[in-house]
């Protein structure tokens, strides 16, 4: 029997969407991640003030780490700056990085509520 692929949504920041999109932010980080392993692709939800589902990426594969560890490992590809990587984990001891492989934007975003009947995630949500 066919298992059928997962996707989930993630609210990213449009900056970080944006460079993302264009290869500059490799890695996708998160304090919590999903806990189903078949999941593939995300599919990425600019927040505000763009508010639009963009694109959608495969993910390589997440690393979870210490969050110093995790810079280190990172940092080449982050698409952010140090003290906002450790400002984002500060309460953390050991974090995630979704490490990007493919992506694809959209040539015409979609909608949150009339294309996927959902309200943006706070972290994230199986779609």
């Amino acid at each position: 029997m066919k298992q059928v692929q997962m996707k989930v949504l993630l609210s990213i920041k449009p900056k970080f969407a944006e460079k993302i999109f264009n290869g500059t932010k490799k890695f996708e980080f998160r304090r919590s991640v999903f806990k189903n392993p078949n999941i593939k692709t995300i599919v990425v939800y600019a927040s505000f003030p763009v508010q639009k589902v963009i694109g959608e990426f495969d993910i390589n594969r997440i690393i979870c780490k210490n969050v110093h560890d995790l810079w280190e490992y990172t940092q080449q590809h982050a698409g952010i700056d140090r003290n906002y990587f450790f400002d984002y984990f500060s309460d953390k001891e050991n974090g995630y990085a979704i490490e990007v492989k493919r992506t694809r934007k959209y040539k015409k975003p979609l909608l949150l509520k009339e294309n996927f009947n959902m309200v943006p995630p706070q972290s994230f949500a199986y779609i």
